[in-house]
């Protein structure tokens, strides 16, 4: 089966993307296939690079990043929701005159048109946050 996850709450304001990551390890595990998770609302957070949470607080943007690396996940980050928070890539900053590069490695900054276009390609889409 094919999944595509959106992810609306930002890291630490819900447990969206811990339990996506858990569903994402278990689908994997099961021979599942991971075709796109969607960053959406404040779920952008989830990508920014220079993220820092304490030593006793999982890494989130991290265990994303880990994910995509071991199986080829294509994170995508919203670029109205993005830019609307201030979290720009390096070619959208520059358009807009700004010095910030602030997407971690491992993303991509994308649109609803992507979104739309894995959805049709999976069995199932699910909401987390």
């Amino acid at each position: 089966m094919k999944f595509v996850l959106q992810i609306n709450s930002s890291p630490y304001q819900a447990n969206a993307g811990r339990s996506a990551c858990a569903f994402i390890n278990a689908a994997l595990a099961q021979g599942h296939q991971i075709r796109q998770v969607f960053f959406y609302h404040d779920g952008i957070y989830h990508a920014l690079k220079y993220a820092t949470p304490p030593d006793d607080e999982p890494a989130q943007t991290l265990q994303w990043q880990a994910l995509a690396r071991e199986h080829q996940i294509d994170l995508v980050v919203c670029i109205s929701a993005a830019q609307r928070r201030g979290l720009l890539c390096a070619d959208e900053a520059w358009r807009q005159g700004k010095q910030d590069d602030d997407v971690a490695e491992g993303f991509r900054i994308g649109g609803l048109g992507q979104l739309l276009a894995a959805t049709l390609e999976a069995d199932r889409f699910i909401v987390w946050g």
